[in-house]
């Protein structure tokens, strides 16, 4: 009697087929685990858990993780399968494209848990540094350097900015992973954001009103930058420089300077620094040296197209429109002035709270006489002055001439 092989049911089958304790062959795509078996100059043979063995060469030995790089017989390895089977009958596989995925994976998983990491930084170009992220490039804005780091160039030359960047090459840099695009193979990282989370207690033991000592550590058009406590940067912004205004920051500071501060505002890291708040404002005071009326002698600070700023003393400036520096019509503030020229100004409005002072040539020349704001009256009595050396005509009723007809008989 012979015996037939039993032969499985198409149900059977797939029972077989979704049983996952058996071993299953991977799909094209599909990453790996696999044991190597040996390693040579151009190839890697890999055994996949004794159901397959597979071979990665060429091109696709370069790993952009990093995991790959020296492999010995025995080594557990990741690679995604490229073809289920080659010329040679094996498993053609992968570890460029299985170390990618990985890659590019771990940079993800560095940006969303915000770890800060050290990078080396290979090269810079005008706009920043490029640096190595596991075996990926990517990319340091400027923006994203810290205030110790930051190249402040006057002018922002930028073949100075370059010169400034260029000296980073070769270093290493703590950075957080700030923007991952795969698609586009985009990586950019901050320098600033892993300084920020490593100062974040230091920063909250400050608050505004504090004074701080520190030292001034750069000066550029728009303020001053100035270093304190453990390694903090603030802004001195050149409005906060002192009471009266100010052309050039380098007039008041310079680097190196030791000063004393008050914070005025805290952001994150970002830290607003005032020099002159530590002074008493002048201009509250102003009221009890300077009236509307009072004729006063003013130095010409600058010029500009609507007008002229005038320095009455050392904490007093005051500005002339350029429509009351002349009579006459004018086109321009130097048809009228001369920067560093001494003048008489007739003051015709003060606001100390907002720090203005309104000055007039052309109120001094006509004598218009103005109200206790400041404003050109036309009627010398609204503005109360005196109508003494102006002697007053009285008005005078004309009689209607009465032409009478003559009559004749």
């Amino acid at each position: 009697m012979t015996n037939t092989p039993a032969v499985a049911t198409p149900s059977e089958m797939e029972k077989l087929m979704q049983d996952e304790t058996l071993p299953r062959l991977p799909l094209v795509g599909d990453i790996v685990d696999a044991t190597v078996l040996s390693v040579s100059k151009n190839e890697v043979n890999l055994d996949l858990g004794g159901i397959a063995t597979g071979i990665v060469r060429g091109k696709e030995l370069v790993d952009e993780s990093g995991e790959t790089a020296n492999l010995k017989a025995g080594d557990v390895v990741s690679a995604t399968v490229l073809e289920m089977e080659n010329e040679k009958g094996i498993m053609e596989l992968s570890f460029r494209s299985a170390g990618h995925q990985k890659a590019w994976d771990e940079l993800i998983r560095l940006q969303q848990i915000g770890e800060v990491i050290d990078v080396p930084v290979l090269d810079a170009n005008r706009g920043g540094l490029m640096v190595k992220v596991n075996h990926i490039d990517g990319f340091l804005p400027v923006s994203q350097l810290t205030p110790e780091h930051y190249p402040r160039v006057e002018g922002g030359d930028k073949q100075r900015v370059l010169e400034a960047l260029q000296k980073f090459a070769g270093q290493l840099m703590r950075v957080k992973v700030l923007d991952v695009n795969e698609l586009d193979g985009k990586l950019i990282v901050s320098e600033k954001a892993a300084w920020a989370k490593e100062q974040a207690a230091i920063v909250s033991s400050y608050k505004s009103g504090d004074v701080i000592e520190g030292k001034v550590t750069g000066v550029v058009d728009f303020g001053a930058f100035v270093e304190f406590g453990q390694h903090l940067e603030g802004l001195i912004h050149i409005s906060e420089l002192a009471w009266q205004r100010v052309e050039n920051p380098r007039d008041l500071v310079k680097v190196g300077d030791d000063i004393k501060a008050t914070i005025i505002g805290i952001d994150g890291t970002k830290i607003s620094l005032s020099l002159k708040r530590l002074t008493d404002d002048p201009w509250q005071k102003a009221v009890e040296r300077y009236s509307v009326g009072q004729v006063v002698q003013g130095k010409v600070l600058k010029l500009n197209p609507f007008g002229a700023f005038v320095e009455l003393d050392d904490e007093i400036h005051g500005l002339a429109h350029i429509s009351e520096l002349s009579s006459k019509s004018i086109r321009s503030a130097s048809e009228a002035l001369k920067e560093g020229e001494t003048r008489s100004f007739k003051i015709i409005s003060i606001d100390p709270n907002a720090h203005r002072l309104g000055l007039s040539i052309k109120q001094l020349e006509d004598g218009a006489p103005t109200t206790a704001d400041g404003e050109r009256v036309s009627d010398p009595a609204l503005a109360g002055v005196s109508l003494d050396d102006e002697p007053v005509k009285e008005e005078t009723k004309e009689e209607p001439i009465v032409e009478e007809a003559i009559k004749t008989e």
